[in-house]
């Protein structure tokens, strides 16, 4: 049966539940941290991953069988995200600035049959490489979830909406598996060191400054190639893509 907080040997086993698994926020919210901006404040998302394990502990039901650890980590996690999607306060003037850069890959990309360079970008965009790089610092700074999937302005949904989504519907189940392969071939797509670059920052979870160090580059060189490497995916999104074949996805 769920915990009856009106009890106070509830009450105690909901704290203890509480106290003991504090570590885990704290290595959540540091994991999450790592791949936001630096203006974002990890101790926010301490604070709002500790209301998410008080929201577990009240909620558990230990005669499911399934384990606290897990069970908090979901809530804890979605307490996170919903935490960072209300502080997305982008200017709409930086909105037009990435549906403007993302319309010119692809039109470079259709007339060049090939990933556009970047000189080739600024250059279509009537920019000097300076203040394109400043640009990418611009997109870098808003952006505080992932790639997003393509749609209107108002209407998106991010990537990571939609790999965290719980809900096990049919359809839920297909926009998953349809989006991820999607995914798979727009990164096959990208130019080497960019499609490194992303796997460094999300798979294998390294600091802008650890992923320079691989590329002999600085720090701030390696977020402006991972927020072009982002624009380039949500423009490959944003078009009819092949699917990779049954026996590569795996």
């Amino acid at each position: 049966m769920r915990v009856n907080l009106e009890m106070p040997e509830a009450r105690a086993q909901r704290d203890q539940l509480v106290l003991d698994h504090l570590s885990l926020v704290r290595m959540l919210a540091s994991r999450l941290s790592r791949r936001l901006p630096s203006h974002v404040d990890g101790t926010e998302l301490v604070g709002v991953g500790v209301m998410g394990l008080v929201d577990a502990a009240g909620r558990y039901e230990p005669s499911t069988g399934v384990p606290f650890d897990a069970f908090a980590r979901q809530r804890i996690h979605g307490a996170m995200l919903d935490a960072l999607r209300r502080l997305d306060r982008a200017p709409r003037a930086v909105r037009r600035q990435q549906r403007a850069l993302e319309t010119i890959l692809n039109k470079l990309r259709q007339s060049l049959g090939r990933e556009p360079e970047t000189e080739e970008v600024a250059q279509e965009m009537g920019l000097s490489l300076d203040d394109y790089d400043r640009l990418l610092d611009q997109l870098q700074a808003a952006e505080i979830a992932t790639v997003s999937r393509a749609g209107g302005p108002d209407g998106e949904r991010c990537l990571i909406d939609v790999a965290l989504d719980t809900r096990e519907g049919p359809y839920a189940q297909l926009e998953r598996r349809e989006l991820r392969s999607r995914l798979v071939c727009a990164l096959r797509a990208l130019p080497d060191r960019e499609r490194q670059i992303i796997a460094l920052y999300y798979d294998d979870e390294l600091t802008l400054a650890e992923i320079g160090k691989v590329f002999d580059i600085g720090a701030s060189r390696v977020s402006q190639l991972r927020t072009q490497a982002i624009a380039r995916l949500r423009s490959l999104l944003a078009v009819e893509m092949p699917r990779p074949s049954t026996g590569e996805e795996q």
